[in-house]
């Protein structure tokens, strides 16, 4: 039985939030610039690196539902969730670290452990918030 697929966006979000902190805390700039625009590219194009790394060793999209734990939810807006995640997780980082870095100092370090949490526990609060809005 194959153990799953090389990167899941469990994974992906656990490396995002790892790099995230370690960039963090070595304040290396560049590194938190380079993940704002890997977040950017990938809402913008849906071009996801776990989905992409799935197509070429699975040649599948991967679980779509993973991350929802089983909740069916209602889609009202035809916009993709993980996108929607990627966009808000871009926006916040771009406001609290490059806008206000001396004000929301703290918000980029939330934003890491939280997103490293998600990564290790498989479920992410803001994720989950975003399919209860209604996208897809």
């Amino acid at each position: 039985m194959v153990m799953g697929r090389l990167m899941s966006n469990r994974i992906y979000r656990l490396l995002y939030g790892l790099i995230l902190l370690i960039a963090l805390y070595f304040e290396v700039s560049y590194l938190v610039y380079a993940l704002v625009i890997i977040g950017l590219v990938e809402a913008i194009t849906n071009w996801r690196i776990p989905v992409l790394i799935s197509r070429l060793r699975f040649n599948n999209d991967g679980n779509v539902n993973e991350g929802s734990l089983g909740i069916n939810f209602k889609q009202r807006i035809p916009f993709d969730a993980e996108r929607a995640w990627r966009i808000a997780v871009s926006v916040m980082m771009i406001i609290s670290y490059f806008i206000f870095p001396d004000i929301l100092w703290f918000f980029p370090w939330f934003m890491g452990f939280a997103i490293l949490g998600a990564g290790v526990s498989g479920v992410c609060p803001v994720y989950l918030g975003i399919k209860w809005a209604g996208f897809r």
